[in-house]
């Protein structure tokens, strides 16, 4: 799952029992056959564990020019776009974004096969398709909508909006406020969404091969493309993009159904008050989002009940409380939108939570990768040769097949290392040159700065991301909105250098992070080094462009989009312009009480890591997360009654027929979520067309609708 709090959480459980299937599919069973001396023949079974090397022995490895398609690319482009509209989708609702890895894989791997097909069967294939060409589609395709998120379109870019600013009380002088366009946001885009790849080149051979480390998606995703290309692997695969299909078609028809009843505001099927009209104004209800229902089915049981559990503290007990404080805690009569009411202690609590959680999973990682870097500091100087004849070579040699032919291809072709330098300082430059004239209050030294230190930070967040799959981009991201808010000052457009500069710092450690994690898929699926570095860029290149893209086409299409009332709320953005606020004029402008309340909630946030991590297993699973519990603070329950439906669904389905469970829950749930978010691009364009439902579907209670009924009847 990914949020805005803690990007690139660990893949969930549906991603690690398809990591197992596909190594399960990797044994192949030999059988040897052995005449016996009174001549009858007996047929004697022994079972040879192949490993992943070993099954395509046989295949020979393309080039890495060969690796790098037209078709591949013409596929990813198509993907790039489906999936940066869900994941816009996604973080323009709840920014709760789950591993679409898999999905991406999957439907990857289906249209070349299709292609490929429809090819050989006209005798036209010219090259078949290999593992590497699916590693450079997969690649391709993850950068691409990574930059639907790591843009910011639904946090940082967002909320230097006059729309977001106008729910603020403070902060609203022009030179605090940056409307979106369409081309500052693809300039900005490209300036800092490439030099993260230059940054950790250099470091690949340390982090892949020296240290060995995991990065737990980039294995996982490595053996789903491994398993893939078996022939157990491949029929399984058409299993599941059937399976994928099928709900993919569903969701689709669903959401254009629900189209037609939702002719105003509050109509629909997205209004329907299942738990009733008193819980439907708490927030509690089932919307009929087959988007949630699906990410509730990939997300781990712990973090939808989390989620459920934030909503049930926050609009369930703690803001009917707080609300009669009305006229005591904060003035009455004010705007549902003021931070100075009931909405900022909604906002500003949100965010003491999302902070204590990010700066204790930040300080956990620092301190496993210093312990990591001493052991192995250590462990390499107890081996370090004492003559010319013992070698030289600290790195211990491969001790089995798979690991020597892997570091031989890895080892390859090489990135030249002034390649990487030249690289990183050219793009630093044009930075530094560009984004001041984007953003006036952006002073060329805070870039500068920024750039410096970025190295360091993106080696951190890659290693600590090898050793637990957390990347740490938006901590990173937060402390430069406060640091530069700081250094610019209130007055001169520290709002707007805080959350660009937050742009810049998340962009490159972000990205830094991703590479490696390719890096680590493309040495298990003996893909070249060089053609993964291509697809990245190119797949980079394709986000700056998509992402942009899509984003105007919601910001146009749906014109109360930021609103917390609308279907779009970008929840994050305000959250997001309220830290620059924070960090230019302190915490003077909070509600009576609101700072001791986020004091409490950011050591709860503390508190509860701690436990989940000193606790035994068999408690740990029941402790809550403190970053989902979070996000419905401001939001509501709604999006969590889907999650948990989503849950229920798969922990049923587990309990009928767990093998059938765990090969197609993942099928099932991107179904559900690509069909859904497929729907919102001829929604969009229906809207900017001015083709409004039919229909408006309302709830209303009995003694409103004798109102409403006397009043039509008078007409």
């Amino acid at each position: 799952m990914d949020t805005n709090g803690d990007p690139n959480q660990p893949s969930s459980p549906n991603v690690r029992r398809e990591v197992e299937e596909m190594q399960e599919m990797s044994t192949l069973r030999r059988r040897n056959n052995a005449n016996s001396g009174n001549g009858v023949t007996d047929e004697e079974e022994e079972t040879y564990t192949l490993s992943v090397e070993q099954v395509f022995e046989s295949k020979s490895v393309p080039s890495w020019k060969e690796q790098l398609t037209i078709r591949a690319f013409v596929v990813a482009l198509f993907l790039a776009v489906l999936f940066s509209v869900i994941v816009m989708k996604l973080n323009l609702t709840t920014g709760i974004i789950p591993s679409l890895n898999v999905s991406a894989g999957l439907l990857g791997f289906f249209f070349v096969r299709l292609w490929t097909g429809l090819l050989e069967k006209f005798g036209m294939l010219r090259q078949p398709f290999t593992r590497q060409e699916n590693t450079v589609i997969q690649t391709a395709v993850v950068a691409a909508y990574g930059l639907a998120f790591s843009g910011g379109f639904g946090s940082y870019l967002f909320g230097m909006s006059s729309r977001i600013a106008g729910q603020a009380p403070e902060a609203k002088d022009a030179k605090d406020i940056k409307d979106p366009q369409l081309i500052w946001m693809i300039g900005f885009m490209f300036c800092v969404s490439f030099i993260g790849l230059f940054a950790l080149v250099p470091l690949r051979k340390i982090m892949i091969i020296d240290y060995k480390l995991i990065y737990p998606s980039g294995t996982a995703t490595s053996h789903l493309i491994n398993g893939f290309h078996t022939p157990e692997g491949t029929k399984l695969a058409k299993k599941q993009v059937k399976m994928l299909g099928k709900f993919f078609v569903g969701s689709f028809f669903w959401g254009f159904f629900q189209w037609f009843y939702t002719g105003g505001d509050d109509c629909g099927f997205t209004s329907f008050p299942t738990l009733g009209l008193e819980a439907y104004n708490r927030k509690f209800y089932f919307d009929f989002s087959s988007t949630y229902v699906g990410v509730g089915m990939i997300c781990p049981y712990i973090v939808n009940l989390s989620v459920l559990l934030g909503g049930v503290l926050s609009w369930g007990l703690m803001w009917p409380l707080i609300e009669k404080k009305s006229g005591d805690w904060y003035p009455d009569n004010i705007s549902s939108t003021s931070l100075i009411g009931l909405q900022g202690y909604k906002v500003f609590i949100s965010i003491a939570m999302i902070l204590g959680d990010g700066l204790y999973n930040f300080g956990k990682v620092v301190f496993y990768m210093v312990l990591t870097v001493v052991k192995n500091i250590t462990r390499k100087r107890s081996h370090l040769p004492v003559s010319d004849s013992d070698g030289g070579d600290i790195i211990p040699k491969p001790t089995s097949f798979d690991d020597e032919k892997r570091t031989q291809l890895f080892l390859k072709d090489q990135i030249p290392l002034w390649f990487a330098l030249c690289g990183y300082i050219g793009v630093a430059i044009i930075s530094i040159i560009a984004l001041p004239i984007i953003f006036k209050p952006l002073k060329w030294y805070y870039i500068a700065v920024a750039y410096v230190l970025a190295p360091v930070l993106a080696f951190c967040n890659a290693y600590g991301c090898g050793l637990t799959d957390w990347s740490l981009a938006s901590t990173y991201g937060k402390l430069a909105i406060f640091c530069i808010g700081a250094w610019a000052g209130e007055g001169e457009g520290g709002v707007v250098a805080g959350l660009s500069s937050c742009g810049v710092m998340m962009s490159i450690v972000s990205t830094a992070a991703d590479l490696m994690q390719d890096f680590k898929t493309g040495y298990m699926t003996l893909t070249s080094p060089k053609s993964m570095f291509v697809s990245q860029v190119i797949g980079t290149a394709m986000g700056c462009f998509i992402g942009p893209c899509v984003f105007w086409l919601f910001y146009k299409a749906f014109k109360d989009i930021g609103f917390s009332y609308s279907d779009y709320p970008a929840p994050y953005a305000i959250v997001y312009r309220n830290m620059a606020i924070l960090g230019v004029e302190g915490l003077g402008s909070l509600p009576k009480n609101c700072l001791t309340l986020c004091f409490v909630f950011f050591a709860a946030a503390i508190v509860i890591n701690l436990l989940r991590d000193l606790a035994p297993e068999k408690i740990r699973k029941y402790i809550p997360l403190p970053m989902a519990m979070a996000i419905p603070f401001y939001l509501g329950s709604y999006f969590a009654i889907d999650m948990c439906i989503g849950s229920l669904i798969l922990f049923i389905w587990e309990m009928v027929d767990k093998a059938k469970a765990d090969q197609f829950a993942s099928a099932v749930a991107s179904g559900l979520i690509c069909g859904d978010g497929l729907w919102t691009m001829p929604q969009s364009i229906l809207s900017l067309a001015k083709v409004n439902p039919p229909i408006c579907m309302k709830f209303l209670s009995r003694q409103m609708n004798e109102r409403v009924d006397k009043f039509i009847s008078k007409l």
